[in-house]
């Protein structure tokens, strides 16, 4: 299934009208319509907020090979976290690091409360890295900026 396959599944599963999943995404019902028929594909940031307003998770829609609309659902609230703190890219980033650990719980299960923990666990040191960063080379470029000046 296809990125516009996919949303007009979703939304009809939801019971919703173009017009109302318009409304929670905050777009035009002419960019609903467009991604359910001409092959138009959202933004990142508007496909998160699709994802959110059809219960799916970003992954599902972003990803054709994705069928399971659940898939890494459990990892949308952290995603949504860093983006919030660090944008897009960072949001990409994290992402990209739960999913790359992801092969830790195969095999095996892991309920929801110890994978929350672990997702939870990294999110935090990915953003408490970041921060740091930013203080370190905010600070570099200051001083190389005032060594200029002299």
């Amino acid at each position: 299934m296809n990125f516009s396959d996919k949303i007009k599944y979703q939304r009809e599963q939801n019971h919703l009208t173009q017009k109302e999943l318009a409304e929670l995404v905050g777009v035009s019902q002419r960019a609903i319509a467009a991604y359910e028929s001409s092959g138009t594909i959202a933004r990142i940031s508007t496909m998160r907020k699709l994802a959110h307003a059809l219960n799916v998770s970003y992954d599902y829609l972003k990803h054709d090979e994705i069928t399971d609309p659940s898939y890494g659902i459990e990892k949308m609230d952290y995603i949504d976290e860093v983006n919030g703190q660090l944008g897009e890219k960072g949001a990409r980033d994290i992402n990209e690091i739960l999913e790359a650990n992801r092969a830790l719980f195969a095999g095996g299960e892991l309920d929801e409360e110890a994978k929350d923990a672990f997702y939870q666990a990294v999110t935090k040191a990915y953003l408490s890295c970041k921060m740091e960063a930013k203080k370190t080379f905010g600070r570099k470029k200051k001083n190389t900026e005032m060594e200029s000046d002299s």
